[in-house]
């Protein structure tokens, strides 16, 4: 029978337990071991029940026990310590305390996501996006960063996947009621709740709570728009993460946006927090931000220019998606509705608003609104998520910077990192603290720094293969269980099931795959000669197992085929033993399966993975990465700790061909190189070779794939200097620095390089000679103050492009002559052997300016500007 009405009764703990709510409440617990040991004691079988959620936990126990543990002296004690712990960390000095104060560090970040994957008892994410930003405000909150995140409390979260019989997936929406999750509601001071407002067209309003959780230091804010005061419609706007039809999903990104920016302003009114000095868009979700706060700074008297200058100074956007399709469009007139006199932000001009987002560039849509664009454009500074994707982004953005070539686009790179504390298995970090001390692995993990991982050079052989075998018996075990569960969902009896007790062996090489599912991760890449994948799961030397988990988009039917085709194949009774598929991939699965597997397998189609971190995970753990060279993969891969799939990048456009390509080298890989040194045995009957790549793998990889590490270069890199731009953008800088962009693009046409002349016009030249270098330039109505004459030179390809460029600017030399040109010297070394050319350029130039390329505007010489000058060198 099902209830009418669904009341969450909380549980009334007795004085001397009181911590044990506050310890609930911040998520800390997800990654601090001690604190869930803790939780585990207050009642193992309902701990285990609950998932390992304490605020589940707590709301099922006795309360005989609560009254037993409450004059339990030993457990009181453990709770005291536990209390202390949380305490010191939050309140105490940690690395961005001890920085120096000449640093200028922000007293604040805002960091906004769609999504966030803190925990799996906050089920508020549907993939690797959501991971890594509950990894950054874990990393951030080690560090004492003070960040705050921005995100929205979606009602259902993502889908929970089952399989048909047939193999097809389901997907399911379980509702999540706020007061069974470790959140709070942000409240007024006279304890109403905080509450949020946009207005919407003809009239209407969309109103939204405040949901705060706790994740160390760091506060995480959730809009929820299921409030009473909205209508039907406006109480489903968060709902479902990535759900609904393009005004859903604009409607979502509007309360991202712009409600969160209203959020972080009460959440600071009412706690005291420093207000953000820098906001971090991750991805362009939350890209409408910067319009709430051009708003804000317009209702103090700013024009639209000069906030927009002020905003850009202060904003950090960073990319995710290698793929143009994976980026949020609109229609122009669907956005245009939604803003304007009638609508949000009234006092905003509409165009102003669509040319932030609108496709300008050659290629581009115009009536279409793109997220994506519209952060680059409202940022300063931005960012791809590994080396590969920086260069992958510029170039896919460089309709934005008409003119330059694509590696001065002025977009960076930082490559992510994995939160070690949450993603190592217990078993491995007691390894480590055994091996060299409980508080140096914590910094190792934490901190970073390859000092403090070399240590793992001195654990002995037979720990690191004792500790492996056991990782990948829990994983066994693990597996048997979920595909047990998995086949009575899909309807099978108990009587069918009895082959499941001889699924996967814990002496068997086991190779892992989990992610999404869409079409250019290649699931079934593996499947491309099924003959020979059979041949190695069922080798009588030398096996393989595969553990295999994912869920595609709910949308996405050619996904799910992938997913059934896989499944149908696991489903053989000749190989089920070898191969499973896991439905309802999610955090808790994850954090079985990195340390069980020896092989994390990584197969997308080359550039098309942005970074990819379940890789890094793995490789925390001791598992071997066996990946195609795309994403972190290509940045840091070394022979010592791994494989590189060869890619067939020059085939041509054949998709089945390239496939055919990669799958065989994939299975050459396995059989040549890979299996062979799993199962070879040296004098100690162990697999030395093996293991001393997984102790490479732990020394070189360790530092490297931190999510602390990520989280500095952000401070250093990005956060620091957008900081001391917000600084600087006062109202009159900002306002001196919108008229200065406003004369320069007016009088750019009439900038021109006229003449290049060089001392010595012979096409071939000695190492070690300079050039005495002359050019005439016209600057209009501008002035040498106005822009910076470059001389760009380096080695040439057969085309004369030129490569490894070296920029030298020219200084003016004298006024203008008396047709108004200026003469710019300088001199040009020729300090490379080769192929070797130079150009001239002339670029804006102002103070305030985070790059030569921020206008997108860029004068060259023409052809007879160059004739006869020897611009090739050879």
């Amino acid at each position: 029978m099902k209830a009418i009405r669904r009341f969450t009764v909380r549980p009334l703990l007795p004085d001397p337990l009181r911590p044990l709510s506050d310890l609930a409440r911040n998520l800390r617990w997800s990654w601090h071991a001690e604190t869930r040991d803790l939780f585990q004691s207050v009642d193992p079988e309902r701990w285990a029940v609950s998932d390992g959620d304490p605020v589940r936990l707590l709301g099922g126990v006795r309360p005989a026990r609560l009254t037993e543990l409450a004059g339990d002296r030993r457990f009181l004690r453990r709770l005291s310590a536990a209390a202390d712990d949380l305490h010191d960390y939050v309140t105490g000095d940690r690395w961005y305390q001890a920085q120096p104060r000449t640093a200028g560090l922000p007293a604040a970040v805002a960091y906004f996501s769609p999504e966030f994957g803190v925990t799996a008892a906050l089920p508020q994410y549907s993939g690797g996006l959501g991971i890594l930003a509950g990894d950054h405000l874990k990393a951030a909150s080690d560090l004492g960063v003070p960040l705050i995140g921005v995100g929205l409390l979606y009602r259902h979260g993502y889908f929970r996947q089952t399989l048909s019989r047939d193999g097809w997936q389901q997907e399911h929406y379980p509702v999540l009621d706020p007061n069974e999750l470790p959140v709070t509601l942000l409240k007024e001071d006279d304890g109403t709740p905080a509450q949020i407002s946009l207005a919407l067209p003809a009239g209407k309003q969309l109103h939204a709570r405040v949901w705060l959780a706790q994740v160390g230091r760091v506060p995480l804010l959730m809009l929820d728009s299921d409030v009473e005061e909205n209508d039907l419609g406006e109480r489903g706007v968060t709902d479902r993460l990535y759900g609904g039809g393009s005004e859903h999903r604009l409607l979502q990104e509007m309360l991202l946006g712009i409600g969160g920016v209203r959020a972080v302003r009460t959440y600071c009114r009412l706690t005291g927090h420093a207000a953000p000095e820098v906001f971090h868009t991750n991805e362009g979700h939350a890209g409408f931000l910067g319009l709430e706060r051009i708003a804000e700074l317009a209702d103090t008297g700013s024009d639209f220019d000069s906030a927009l200058e002020a905003v850009r100074a202060g904003t950090v956007f960073t990319t995710h998606t290698p793929v143009p399709a994976g980026i949020d469009r609109f229609d122009r007139e669907l956005v245009a509705r939604h803003f304007g006199p009638q609508a949000e932000l009234p006092r905003m001009d509409v165009d102003r608003i669509l040319r932030l987002g609108m496709e300008t560039y050659p290629g581009g849509e115009p009536n279409l609104f793109n997220m994506a664009v519209m952060g680059l454009r409202l940022a300063q500074r931005a960012n791809g998520v590994s080396l590969l994707h920086g260069q992958v982004s510029r170039e896919m953005f460089s309709g934005l910077w008409p003119g330059f070539d694509p590696e001065e686009v002025p977009i960076t790179s930082v490559t992510n990192g994995v939160h070690a504390p949450t993603w190592v298995a217990p078993e491995v970090l007691r390894l480590g603290a055994r091996q060299f001390g409980s508080g140096r692995a914590e910094d190792a993990l934490s901190v970073g720094g390859s000092d403090r991982w070399d240590a793992v050079a001195d654990i002995p052989d037979q720990d690191i293969w004792e500790l492996r075998r056991d990782l990948r018996e829990q994983l066994v075990l693990e597996v048997r269980e979920r595909l047990r569960a998995s086949w009575r969902q899909r309807g099978a009896g108990t009587a069918e099931l009895g082959w499941i007790d001889g699924v996967m062996d814990p002496d068997v090489l086991t190779i892992g795959f989990a992610r999404r599912v869409p079409s250019y991760k290649r699931l079934t890449l593996m499947l491309r000669d099924r003959d020979r994948l059979m041949d190695l799961l069922l080798h009588a030397e030398r096996p393989i197992q595969i553990v295999v988990a994912g869920k595609a988009h709910p949308a996405d039917d050619g996904g799910k085929r992938l997913v059934q085709e896989l499944v149908r194949f696991a489903d053989d009774p000749r190989v089920r033993h070898r191969l499973v598929f896991l439905p309802d991939y999610g955090m808790a699965m994850a954090q079985k399966l990195y340390p069980g597997c020896d092989i994390w397998l990584n197969n997308p189609l080359r550039p098309l993975e942005a970074c990819g971190t379940s890789g890094m995970k793995a490789a925390l753990n001791g598992c071997l990465n066996l990946s195609v060279l795309d994403g972190w993969w290509d940045e840091w891969f070394q022979p010592d700790f791994g494989w590189a799939i060869p890619t067939a990048d020059g085939v041509g456009t054949d998709p089945d061909h390239r496939d055919d390509i990669e799958a065989a080298a994939l299975y050459d890989l396995l059989e040549q190189r890979i299996t062979p040194r799993f199962y070879e045995r040296g004098r100690a009957g162990l697999p030395d070779r093996w293991i001393e790549m997984v102790r490479q793998t732990l020394t070189l990889l360790g530092p490297k794939v931190l999510a602390g590490r990520m989280v500095r270069e952000y401070v250093e890199r990005l956060y620091t200097p957008a900081a001391h731009a917000h600084r600087t953008m006062t109202p009159d800088t900002a306002r001196e620095l919108a008229l200065w962009k406003q004369r320069v693009r007016s009088a750019w046409h009439a900038v021109q390089v006229d003449h290049v002349e060089t001392s010595v016009a012979t096409t071939t030249a000695e190492l070690g000679t300079t050039l005495a270098l002359r050019v005439r330039v016209g600057l209009g109505d501008l002035t040498p103050d106005d822009v910076e004459v470059q001389a760009v030179s380096g080695r040439v390809d057969e085309e004369d492009r030129i490569t490894d460029a070296t920029t030298v600017p020219l200084k003016p030399s004298g006024g203008p002559d008396l047709d108004g040109r200026w003469l710019y010297e300088g001199p040009l070394s020729l300090d490379r052997t080769g192929p070797y050319g130079y150009t001239v350029r002339i670029l804006p130039a102002h103070r305030l300016l985070a790059s030569g390329a921020e206008l997108g505007l860029l004068e060259v010489p023409s052809e007879e500007a160059v004739e006869g000058a020897g611009v090739v060198l050879r």
